[in-house]
Formats: structure tokens, sequence, C-alpha cells
């Protein structure tokens, strides 16, 4: 069975933000899940569920960024109505509690970290990264399986 993580981050890396308690931590999580079960179950109930209430298009895919869910921006703005916003949470609690996955989660405190490493600081970013791909490795290795990863697009200087 092949697996695969799928990685974002919640935060910046940037170690000069650190001292501003809104840019202090720096989170990677990864959503491992076999590939297999996308295919077949996830991914189809998953665009059921834009396809019902955004109805989303095959060239212009959703993605379910918090930020824009949360704030009702384009394509979320029917959740902007307290009924659909109550039927599309009521629908995708039920999915995620109901879907098999498992979660990893790496949080670095970015304002220690630069406080203990004075001369030599590991890229908080790819800290978190390393260690999220360990635990990912551990994970294959206990299921006898292999694995791929896809990361979240950060856009800019960081893709490269």
């Amino acid at each position: 069975m092949k697996y695969r993580i799928y990685i974002d981050e919640t935060g910046n890396s940037d170690l000069n933000s650190s001292e501003n308690i809104n840019h202090r931590l720096l989170s990677l999580t990864g959503a491992i899940i076999s590939l297999d079960y996308v295919k077949e179950i996830l991914k189809p109930e998953m665009d059921e569920i834009k396809n019902k209430f955004f109805n989303q298009h095959p060239d212009e895919p959703i993605i379910f960024h918090r930020k824009d869910l949360i704030n009702c921006r384009h394509p979320f703005e029917v959740l902007k109505n307290p009924k659909i916003l109550k039927r599309f949470n009521s629908i995708l609690i039920n999915k995620l509690s109901r879907w098999e996955y498992k979660i990893i989660t790496v949080l670095i405190d970015k304002k220690k970290h630069k406080d203990k490493y004075k001369i030599w600081k590991y890229d908080p970013y790819h800290y978190c990264l390393a260690i999220l791909m360990e635990r990912f490795l551990f994970f294959l290795e206990k299921k006898d399986s292999i694995g791929d990863l896809i990361i979240e697009s950060r856009c800019g200087k960081e893709d490269i």
C-alpha cells in the first residue's frame, strides 16, 4: 500500500518576527492517507461537498483554506448565510470524523529557538519539516509501506 502525507504550515519561519506573540509559533501539519482511500473515498466525497456548496469547476479546483472559509472569501461567500454555514459545518465535521487518516503536527517556538541558538540557527521551517518527515518514515516502516508527499505551496522564495 502507498501512503501520501499532505503538508501545510501555520505561521511563518521568519525568526525576526518571533518577538511578536502573533508570530512566535510555527507549525507544520501532515495528513497521512492511503492513496487508494483518497481515490476511492476521500476525493469523491470531498468533491461532492465542494460541488454541493460551491459549484466547483474542474478547471478551478477549490482548496479549503481555513482563513478563506472563516472570512467567507471567494469562493466561500455562500457561507455568510447562517443556515448554509450550519449545514456545511455539519457535513464537513461528520466527514472529518469518519474519514481514515492520521495527523502529525510539529510545533516550534521560534523565540525560544532563537534565544537558545545564538550563532547557528536551523531554519524553523526546515527543522519542523525534518521532524515531520522522520515521523512519516516511522509510520511507513511500521506499515511496511511506501509513501510520498505533497507540500502546500508557500509562494515566492520559500518554494524555491
